[in-house]
């Protein structure tokens, strides 16, 4: 097989050697993951286009900048780091669709994803011995490295949601329990655990960080967030990453050439310290579930199903249940209300066939549709619109809740459907 120059920065190398190169490359990561949060929002629900419709544009860019990434021979940051970006707004779309679309428990999908990687991995090892970046040198080492990074992807988004919908921690706090692990990961690196582990498990723990930072800069104040939007979140990283790799571009720092550099002293390993290490990162992983499974069970609702409230209408004040019917019946379109019914009754039958999974899954056709339809029936009527939503947010929250309750969702759809005439 013909060497080819290692696709991205010898990291592993870097990790031991130029500390300035570690941090370039970390930071540029992060600000990847928290652009694939964003940006996979603004264009699926800000632009409507649909996630199923997102995801395959994404499939499809992401298959040419591969492409064009897998031609060179040498490590070219713009194309590297645009590819990271495309696979990262691509993996989280995956998981998306799995959740939002399909219907599938994010615990599954967390499972799924874990399996997929550990196979990944263990193919890799058996086929090239090695599963350390710096030795993507071939053809078939730089397909299982870009595999395995969209396989991070979809697993960082799907822990990261899982995590949430177990605290329902708000944003801001979030981003603090993947900060502490990668926080440990280096520190534990630097004890001497084994680098080739270390920097596997901090690129995904980048995943539901830089997922909690979009959502952190994107949510409306009212929901813990800074309130600057997804679009606006979305200009502000991806800048930051165009700005950096235009830098690193220009000055080359992110590259070791020269072997006779100035080297840090690499940290001290041992087979004692690597199976230390070791077990210290299984009690991180057990206190980590320990954690998660405290914060399930104290009261809390999933910072997954928190719409938020309803846009405040300028003037006018709230329909009463009879109101609100007439209101629809005769502002709304019909076939868009009619629509809405379809879904809802569908959706019911699901419920009282026991089919929870399918019930979630055709739920989300109405919630896609409504926001879909928001910006034309809002200026409508105000008023009415605001009580349809508050009252499909709560048959969104009692379908997709953790232990959704019968009764509680047929009320909630039953209260729909009235208003909806």
């Amino acid at each position: 097989m013909t060497q080819r120059t290692a696709v991205a920065p010898d990291v592993r190398q870097m990790l031991n050697k130029v500390p300035e190169v570690t941090i370039w490359f970390w930071v540029i990561k992060i600000l990847c993951t928290t652009v694939g949060e964003s940006f996979a929002d603004w264009i699926n629900m800000t632009l409507g286009v649909g996630l199923v419709k997102t995801a395959v544009l994404f499939t499809v860019i992401f298959a040419v900048v591969l492409a064009v990434q897998m031609r060179l021979r040498r490590y070219v940051p713009a194309a590297y780091w645009l590819t990271v970006v495309v696979v990262s707004v691509t993996g989280t779309l995956y998981t998306d669709i799995l959740t939002d679309q399909l219907g599938v428990p994010l615990w599954i999908s967390t499972t799924v994803f874990a399996v997929l990687l550990a196979a990944t991995f263990s193919v890799w090892y058996a086929r090239e011995r090695t599963l350390s970046i710096h030795s993507i040198v071939t053809t078939p080492r730089e397909s299982f490295y870009w595999f395995a990074i969209l396989v991070t992807f979809a697993l960082g988004t799907a822990t990261g949601d899982w995590s949430l919908e177990l605290t329902g921690w708000g944003p801001g706090k979030s981003v603090l329990l993947p900060l502490a692990l990668i926080a440990i990961v280096t520190a534990l690196w630097r004890f001497g655990a084994d680098a080739v582990l270390t920097f596997w498990v901090a690129y995904i723990l980048t995943r539901p960080l830089g997922a909690n930072i979009g959502d952190w800069f994107g949510l409306p104040k009212s929901e813990q967030g800074l309130g600057i939007g997804v679009f606006g979140t979305s200009l502000i990283f991806l800048g930051a990453i165009l700005a950096t790799v235009v830098y690193l571009s220009v000055t080359r720092a992110d590259v070791i050439e020269d072997e006779d550099a100035p080297r840090t002293a690499a940290p001290e390993s041992t087979p004692q310290r690597r199976r230390i290490s070791l077990v210290a990162l299984a009690a991180t992983a057990l206190g980590t579930v320990a954690l998660l499974t405290w914060a399930n069970a104290q009261p809390h609702a999933s910072a997954l199903g928190e719409e938020g409230p309803a846009p405040s209408c300028g003037s006018g004040s709230p329909l009463s249940q009879s109101q609100a019917t007439a209101a629809v019946g005769k502002k709304f379109p019909s076939s868009s209300v009619a629509n809405y019914r379809t879904i809802v009754t569908d959706t019911q039958g699901l419920v009282d066939s026991g089919d929870q999974r399918g019930a979630q899954s055709r739920i989300t056709d109405l919630e896609t549709a409504w926001d879909d339809d928001q910006d034309t029936l809002q200026p409508k009527d105000c008023q009415a619109w605001t009580y349809v939503d508050t009252q499909i947010d709560d048959v969104l929250s009692s379908i997709r809740d953790q232990n959704p309750d019968q009764a509680t969702e047929d009320k909630a759809m039953q209260a729909l459907l009235t208003t909806l005439g």
